[in-house]
C-alpha cells in the first residue's frame, strides 16, 4: 500500500479547485457558441412565399398598386419575411416613395445587417434622394461582402452614378415634379 501524504493530497485538490472554474468556463462558453450558431429563422410561410412571387409578377406587368397589395398580404401571413419586406420596398420606391422604401430596407437590415438586396435597395433609394454620400457607404459594404462584381453591387453603383432622381431635379430648380 502506498501511502499518500496529506501535504500531496492538498496540492492535488487545490490544484484541481484552481482549475476546474476555468474548464468549466471553457465548457460553458463552447456549449453556448454551438447553440447560438445553430439558430436561424425559420422558413418563411409557404402562402408569403406565393404572394410574394404574385407581387413581383404583377411589379412586372407594371402594376405597382397590386404589387404593394400581394406584398403587404405575404407580411400579414409571415411578418418576419425579409424577402417581402425588400420586395415591398422595391415597389414603394418604384412609386417614388422613397422615404418609405427606405424605413422597409432598414427593417430588414436591423435584423440582417448583411442582406445584400436590403443593402443595395437602401443604397440606390439613397441615391435617388441625393444622398451620395450614404449610398457610397452601403457600396463601400456590399463590395466588402459580396465582391465588385455582384449583381447588386453593379446597380447601386449604376443608380449613384444616375444621381439623383429626375423629380428631385425638377423638383430643386423650383419646376413642377415629373411623378409623385
Amino acid at each position: 500500500m502506498t501511502d499518500v501524504s496529506v501535504p500531496e493530497l492538498r496540492n492535488k485538490f487545490s490544484r484541481a479547485a484552481r482549475l476546474g472554474p476555468a474548464f468549466a468556463a471553457l465548457f460553458l462558453v463552447f456549449a453556448l457558441s454551438n447553440s447560438v450558431g445553430s439558430l436561424s429563422k425559420p422558413p418563411p410561410d409557404p402562402r408569403a412565399v406565393m404572394m410574394v412571387e404574385e407581387g413581383q409578377l404583377a411589379l412586372s406587368r407594371g402594376d405597382t398598386n397590386g404589387a404593394i397589395d400581394a406584398f403587404e398580404a405575404a407580411l400579414a401571413l409571415d411578418p418576419g419575411f425579409d424577402e417581402a419586406f425588400v420586395a415591398l420596398a422595391d415597389a414603394t420606391r418604384a412609386q417614388g416613395l422613397t422615404g418609405k422604401s427606405i424605413d422597409y430596407y432598414r427593417r430588414v437590415l436591423e435584423g440582417d445587417p448583411r442582406h445584400f438586396g436590403a443593402l443595395a435597395g437602401e443604397g440606390q433609394a439613397l441615391a435617388q434622394k441625393g444622398a451620395l454620400a450614404k449610398a457610397r457607404r452601403n457600396l463601400a459594404v456590399l463590395q466588402s461582402l459580396c465582391g465588385a462584381n455582384c449583381p447588386e453591387t453593379i446597380d447601386l453603383r449604376m443608380a449613384i452614378n444616375s444621381g439623383p432622381s429626375a423629380s428631385l431635379a425638377a423638383e430643386d430648380t423650383g419646376a413642377a415634379p415629373l411623378s409623385n
